[in-house]
């Protein structure tokens, strides 16, 4: 076990996505910048390929795959001081059941600390309480730590985990493009586009027909559609219908000022001049370096969007409007409470959490992880999240799981990579083609 004296604390960081390793990673990096990081990517559906991650540009000492079980016997063995859990909530759950059995009778163990990825906008009850039990639960901003905190409450809970901070990869230079008359490339619009919001061809469609449409009434400007991941990668959410191949059917095709662009978030922005988006993180990004931001309402503001998170932001727009030359103000007030911190003060918004994991990475003796589900708590919820990664209602490895055989090799290997990309396109066709005709039969 870990000696809570070190000045380069060791940081083990457990994602199962691109975007969850570049928040878990930078997270990791904001509490302590002198650190040896190791990572592991937990395998599964959206495990990032090696692109992905170069695309990213969170580095770590060490990086491989890994299943949870395995996670939690080899953070049985490693020393380590701090474990940043950047996974969705049941893999956080049943890490802490696993790692909270394997540390049991332990004189010291790492402090184990969580949080999200960026907007919380759906799930957040669920959300909440698989991640209730790490020492640290990080919250984005003072709009999600109150909510956070009375979630916690709610359940009769302790909510002492909760810190408020913000989200780890906000940066860059300020917007600056007013007045600026020796710019190196004409007004940029970005249509920052999501994997699954929205989710259905005609509203995704549209999305793509109204950047293109603004391309052609703007030659002068450039639209570019800011992409997730190529065809066959996944991410955080899955993307059963990507603008790459929509955009092969548009219409005239695409104009010579569209494009579809992939890369780092951060370098696209360093030449946005206004950001469009549904509900994308982005925007929060876009805002931190006062880059008009515009959160579109063409599909109305709705839950299951995730646009009803900016009500009250002054970012709530349509193309119409775009189209118009209108560029959204936003709300100061707002800004503040979302953790958007433009006039500066950045820099200090990890303050606590850095204060909160020193204090408890050098505390003589940290009780043991107590997650608000447990067997009495949740009979019938808990066991199926512990058994998808391979630990049993108590959090002990399955017997004869820890002994199936694990894949050789780094990071998705090519020929991996094609079996996997065959068997997506065909569970992408059943989805679309075969499941509607299915219905449409039986409704004959």
């Amino acid at each position: 076990m870990p000696s809570r004296t070190s000045s380069s604390p060791r940081v083990a960081v457990l994602a199962d996505s691109d975007t969850r390793w570049k928040w878990g990673a930078l997270t990791a990096y904001r509490i302590q910048s002198d650190i040896r990081l190791d990572g592991y990517l937990l395998r599964g559906r959206a495990t990032p390929t090696v692109r992905q991650l170069d695309e990213v540009g969170a580095r770590a000492d060490s990086l491989r795959e890994i299943r949870g079980v395995d996670f939690v016997r080899s953070l049985d063995r490693t020393v380590c001081d701090v474990v940043v859990l950047a996974c969705v909530g049941g893999a956080v759950q049943a890490m802490l059941h696993g790692l909270g059995r394997a540390w049991q009778g332990a004189e010291r163990r790492p402090v184990v600390v969580t949080g999200y990825v960026g907007v919380v906008y759906e799930k957040l009850a669920d959300g909440l309480l698989l991640r209730h039990g790490a020492d640290v639960v990080l919250a984005n901003s003072r709009h999600d730590a109150d909510r956070f905190r009375e979630v916690y409450r709610g359940v009769g809970a302790d909510d002492g985990s909760v810190v408020e901070c913000a989200l780890p990869f906000l940066g860059g230079d300020r917007y600056r493009r007013d007045g600026d008359t020796g710019s190196q490339h004409p007004y940029t619009v970005v249509f920052a586009a999501q994997p699954s919001v929205p989710e259905n061809r005609a509203d995704r469609t549209y999305l793509l027909r109204r950047a293109v449409e603004h391309a052609r009434r703007h030659p002068d400007r450039e639209v570019l559609i800011k992409l997730r991941s190529k065809p066959g990668e996944h991410t955080t959410h899955i993307e059963e219908l990507p603008y790459q191949k929509l955009a092969t059917k548009a219409p005239g095709g695409l104009p010579a000022n569209c494009r579809l662009v992939y890369g780092n978030m951060g370098e696209v922005l360093d030449r946005t001049d206004l950001m469009v988006t549904v509900s994308s993180t982005a925007a929060l990004e876009s805002l931190h370096r006062s880059i008009p931001t515009a959160v579109l309402t063409d599909l109305g503001v709705r839950e299951v969007l995730g646009n009803h998170h900016f009500l009250g932001s002054g970012c709530l727009a349509s193309w119409d409007e775009l189209d118009a030359g209108h560029r959204p103000e936003p709300d100061a007030d707002w800004l503040a409470r979302q953790g958007v911190a433009a006039a500066g003060d950045y820099e200090q918004a990890f303050d606590a959490a850095r204060a909160r994991v020193t204090a408890l990475r050098t505390a003589d003796r940290l009780p043991p992880l107590t997650p608000y589900y447990t067997a009495r708590t949740a009979p019938g919820y808990l066991p199926g999240i512990l058994a998808r990664h391979g630990l049993d209602p108590h959090g002990a490895p399955v017997a004869g799981h820890t002994d199936a055989p694990q894949e050789t090799g780094g990071l998705r290997r090519v020929a991996r990579e094609t079996v996997r990309e065959a068997a997506r396109g065909a569970y992408r066709h059943g989805v679309q083609r075969v499941a509607p005709a299915i219905r449409r039969w039986g409704q004959l």
